[in-house]
């Protein structure tokens, strides 16, 4: 497993172009060798994005790509994904009107066609968690109550749609991390890696192995899984994103995973 930055952590600074290659020397003299390309400028080329990743020697793994370029420009985003090398192409979040019952099962009518194309392509349609999809319901159409993750797995078959595990979002969902690493062993190519910690006001996110996450048993139990890529990420940070992310990538390393 190769860990890798979220550059969504850094996200203020990947708007202009000049930013973002300052910031990719950044990532890597952190020693990095792999991102997720994640809410960087949209006026930046793909082709720019990966002279300026190979020029540090970065490998972008996966994206977060707009859900409407997913559904509507699908042709388009695969190729821009050829250029960058990047076989993971993701959706960072279920667009809300999805997540309602009578609506849901529209998710799997609406995603399956550019899902086949993206898998046609040699490439993986990724879904990147948050702690609602660990809800119970009824979707509509349906006999029972059950997640709306397992759902998801039950209406892709693991070739159409795979899952960026998201370790902080299981943890705030009240679900336990191992146990949906086992359920999803052969469907996380990539996996988000994400502390919580406790301040005064509730949870907080935090470095990895800054937290109450129980990494020793995750790490352990992601090796015997589909696992390739370990990709730090912090939406918030105490102080610098970047400091946040040299934390994580020294914990990481201490523990035998770069």
């Amino acid at each position: 497993m190769k860990t890798g930055a979220q550059l969504y952590t850094i996200r203020a600074y990947t708007q202009s172009e000049k930013d973002f290659a300052r910031s990719m020397k950044k990532i890597a003299r952190i020693g990095y060798r792999t991102v997720q390309i994640s809410a960087v400028g949209r006026d930046i080329r793909p082709e720019r994005i990966r002279e300026i990743c190979d020029e540090e020697g970065l490998e972008i793994v996966l994206t977060h790509s707009d859900v409407n370029r997913i559904l509507y420009d699908t042709e388009r985003l695969i190729a821009e994904h050829d250029i960058m090398g990047c076989q993971y192409i993701g959706l960072g979040a279920m667009p809300d009107k999805y997540r309602a019952p009578e609506w849901l099962a529209y998710f799997a009518e609406d995603f399956r066609e550019p899902a086949k194309k993206i898998e046609a392509a040699g490439k993986l349609l990724m879904y990147h968690n948050h702690n609602f999809e660990f809800r119970r319901l009824k979707a509509e159409g349906t006999d029972g109550q059950k997640r709306m993750i397992e759902y998801l797995m039950e209406w892709f078959a693991p070739q159409e749609l795979g899952f960026t595990l998201d370790t902080y979002w299981v943890q705030a969902a009240g679900a336990d991390v191992c146990q949906w690493i086992g359920l999803l062993q052969d469907r996380i190519p990539c996996v988000h890696l994400k502390d919580m910690g406790m301040s005064p006001e509730g949870a907080v996110m935090a470095p990895v192995m800054e937290g109450n996450l129980n990494f020793d048993a995750i790490l352990k139990k992601l090796e015997g899984t589909s696992c390739e890529y370990l990709l730090v990420e912090q939406d918030i940070c105490q102080g610098s994103p970047f400091d946040c992310l040299k934390q994580s990538y020294d914990n990481l390393a201490a523990a035998g995973y770069r």
